[in-house]
């Protein structure tokens, strides 16, 4: 989205490198949010006094710093402010509930929680068995919703935007997650909890002198999104979080630009993008938005003349969903995906309805920093997460640990600064992960001869039917191609007959009315006799994880599950749990 100011500068800490970005921008850079203004020098002035804060309230180097909000520029402070003070934050999706709360404040041994009035209730229940936490600290009482009213019954509003358009889970809301409740539970009012300490007061001293810490120092603990089991800690060090917002940062040759940033902050994603723009030569203003919804996102485009933005696929899908001809996107000139693989049909679609809006994906993964793959402007491939990131070497490797040729699948590989340190008091799954110098991601993908990245799919997520590899997005991409399906997920069933069973999840368009066994027959017309999915079942919506990718652990639950019990969720419920084979005998099959 910048361009870089030359050279990475490696060896220092975040908060070395955020006061070498001041001297060379000035700090004149503005945020804007919900009708505020400001500037880098005054966030970045912040974060040295709120570091000094925590530094008089106890906090050592090394100290984990959970933060539970959700996007305001108090986050940034808050994350410059611990980096300066030798900290490491660790942040959360707002959305968690109150026990995954727990366990990340548990598991992390955090000293302090930084939190807003409208989840003050659940952040102080969560922490409260939790006894290494010193405070929770409360910020921006009066910018957010339900300023002033920390137990109040009222859900967090979208300034700005009325309605449930607004509200996580509301209409247009974070991909249809249900929010979950953070009315009061009277927890913020009880004794024997952590104490409250506002965040104004905790940054209304005097800055305090830079930690010594070094770039080889914890700067972030964050928990993985858990789809393919617990939840578990990354360790990222201050160079790999550099490392990786100046790759961020290279993938883009224009500076000056305005920016949008719907995003989770909390997400690794905007990690890279707190770091970002300390490499930027002339980083130009942002406009952050407390949580995404479509219609918020297409209004803000027009009204601060945006022109680039970064979203994940299932917003993408939501946008496509709005009348885009009523807003004016003159000034959009390019749009990242990332986060998840762009369905096919969405990337069609988005070509075919804005032409002139360049749509381009990136790839990354919590344990390489968020940044492995980058597709500079004008590069694009349809398919393609681009090629690798500055500082990043990328290798796709078989079965048997060779180098793949171009064009074979197997396991994508990265080496480079970005790397983690490993996982969290985790020392089996870090041995597995990061081997011979190398992180392997789990992703089977491709490189051409171009060296473009090509990713298919999740290593555990592939299906294997009959001596067969179906890859379950590749199913997913035909089905989407049908008009009346809006979202799918694709898992494998035990089969004693082919080992595993191709089965599809399908959420209808709205006004759609595509049965079971009309999707059967599309699939096996479309992806051939050995990839279509035998089994379709139409249910009411997609069950997603907190970073709105499809949830497959769910869909295999719901499997797993006896009919009667998922049956409720159906749309038809005739079709849930009904093997559609009548439609596609196996005579012809291996």
């Amino acid at each position: 989205m910048v361009s870089t100011a030359g050279r990475r500068q490696d060896g220092v800490s975040l908060g070395r490198l955020a006061e070498i970005a001041e001297e060379r921008t000035g700090g004149a850079e503005e945020l804007l949010f919900e009708g505020r203004v400001e500037s880098a020098a005054a966030r970045f002035a912040q974060a040295r006094r709120f570091g000094a804060g925590l530094r008089a309230l106890g906090l050592r180097d090394g100290d984990r710093v959970v933060v539970h909000m959700a996007n305001c520029p108090e986050v940034i402070s808050t994350y410059h402010g611990v980096w300066r003070a030798g900290g490491v934050v660790t942040p959360v999706l707002f959305l968690l509930d109150e026990p995954e709360l727990s366990r990340v404040i548990a598991d992390s041994g955090a000293r302090f929680v930084v939190t807003t009035p409208d989840f003050l209730a659940k952040t102080r229940a969560a922490a409260r068995a939790c006894p290494d936490v010193r405070a929770v600290i409360l910020a921006d009482a009066a910018g957010h919703p339900g300023a002033g009213h920390a137990d109040d019954a009222d859900r967090p509003s979208s300034a700005g935007h009325s309605g449930d358009a607004g509200r996580p889970g509301g209409a247009g809301g974070l991909g249809g997650v249900d929010h979950p409740d953070t009315r009061s539970t009277g927890a913020g009012q009880e004794r024997g909890g952590p104490p409250v300490v506002r965040f104004d007061e905790v940054a209304g001293g005097e800055e305090g002198p830079l930690s010594s810490v070094g770039p080889d120092d914890m700067a972030a603990l964050l928990y993985t999104g858990g789809t393919t089991g617990r939840a578990r800690g990354v360790v990222l060090s201050h160079d790999a979080l550099s490392a990786g917002g100046y790759g961020a940062a290279a993938g883009a040759e224009d500076e000056g630009l305005v920016g949008l940033l719907p995003l989770p902050l909390s997400h690794v994603y905007g990690l890279t993008i707190s770091v970002m723009a300390l490499h930027a030569r002339k980083p130009g203003p942002s406009v952050l938005m407390r949580w995404f919804d479509p219609r918020g996102w297409l209004e803000l485009v027009a009204e601060h003349r945006v022109n680039v933005s970064a979203l994940v696929p299932s917003m993408i899908a939501q946008l496509l969903a709005e009348p885009l001809h009523l807003y004016d996107m003159s000034s959009l000139g390019r749009l990242v995906s990332g986060g998840a693989p762009l369905p096919r049909e969405t990337a069609l679609e988005w070509g075919r309805r804005l032409p002139g809006v360049e749509l381009v994906e990136g790839y990354g993964c919590t344990e390489s920093a968020g940044i492995i793959a980058t597709t500079p402007p004008g590069a694009a491939r349809l398919g393609s997460v681009g090629r690798a990131a500055p500082g990043a070497r990328v290798r796709v490797e078989l079965s048997d640990g060779t180098p793949a040729l171009p064009g074979q699948d197997g396991e994508i590989c990265v080496r480079g600064p970005m790397m983690m340190s490993g996982y969290w008091r985790d020392e089996a799954a870090t041995g597995l992960a990061l081997r011979d110098g190398w992180l392997h991601t789990g992703d089977i993908g491709r490189v051409d001869a171009d060296g473009y990245l090509f990713v298919v799919d999740r290593m555990k997520d592939l299906i294997i039917r009959g001596g067969v590899n179906v890859y379950p997005r590749d199913v997913e991409d035909g089905l989407l191609g049908h008009p009346d399906v809006a979202a799918c997920g694709v898992v494998g069933r035990p089969s004693p007959r082919h080992g595993e069973e191709v089965v599809a999840f399908v959420q209808l368009a709205p006004g759609g009315t595509a049965c079971a066994e009309e999707l059967v027959r599309w699939s096996r017309a479309r992806l051939g006799p050995l990839r279509y999915p035998r089994e379709v079942h139409l249910v009411e919506a997609l069950p997603v994880t907190s970073t709105l990718k499809t949830d497959r652990r769910a869909l295999r639950s719901l499997l797993a599950a006896p009919t009667a019990r998922h049956a409720s969720t159906a749309r038809h419920a005739s079709t849930v749990g009904q093997a559609s084979t009548s439609t596609s005998p196996d005579s012809d099959l291996v």
